[in-house]
């Protein structure tokens, strides 16, 4: 009976021995562990912003308007600068078309000069050439807005002839153009040329 439980008792120590080296074994692998582990550090919360004050929301909306002040006086600037660049272009444009129609209105009072001559000709072919170059030329103006100022029978105006000699009262109504010398040309409202005109007197 003494025998059994000595033999108990060593076999109970036995597996406490191996229980403490299991333990001992677990507990330096943890420590082992915990050695290569990195150790976190708290990471400091971020501190949270303070609401704006009222005096900084005034701030900020006075200068946003001053912004858009600004914003909208350059958009302007541009906008007039653009007109005006466009109006520039134009007038440069229109100052080129006649400056050119005023050299070649001699030419056309030429042409016409000789289709008139031409009428007699017995050359078909002279006849046909000078009568297609007026036309051409006449096309040319047309396209480009300038047009003849041949006012015959029409109230006397100013601004758009001028008046070489007087007529008769039999030439027609008071006041009228009773013939025409030499065509006057226009360009748009602009006058490049006055017509030569007689005219009837009131």
């Amino acid at each position: 009976m003494f025998r059994q439980r000595t033999k108990k008792g060593s076999d109970m120590s036995r597996m406490d021995k191996k229980e403490k080296k299991q333990q001992a074994r677990e507990e330096a692998l943890e420590e082992e562990l915990e050695a290569e582990l990195p150790v976190q550090e708290a990471q400091p919360q971020e501190a949270q912003p303070a609401a704006p004050t009222q005096e900084e929301l005034d701030a900020a909306k006075a200068q946003a308007e001053e912004y858009l002040t600004l914003a909208q006086r350059v958009q302007a600037d541009f906008d007039n600068f653009r007109r005006r660049n466009e109006s520039v272009r134009a007038d440069a444009y229109n100052e080129g078309i006649r400056s050119l129609a005023v050299v070649l209105l001699p030419v056309m009072d030429n042409l016409e000069r000789a289709v008139d001559a031409a009428k007699d000709s017995p050359d078909a072919q002279l006849r046909e050439g000078v009568g297609l170059v007026l036309r051409q030329l006449s096309e040319v103006f047309q396209k480009q807005g300038i047009t003849p100022i041949d006012r015959l029978g029409e109230k006397f105006d100013p601004n758009l002839e001028n008046a070489l000699m007087q007529g008769t009262a039999e030439d027609g109504e008071p006041g009228t153009v009773c013939q025409v010398f030499q065509k006057g040309y226009q360009l748009g409202k602009y006058v490049l040329r006055h017509a030569m005109v007689k005219v009837v007197p009131d």
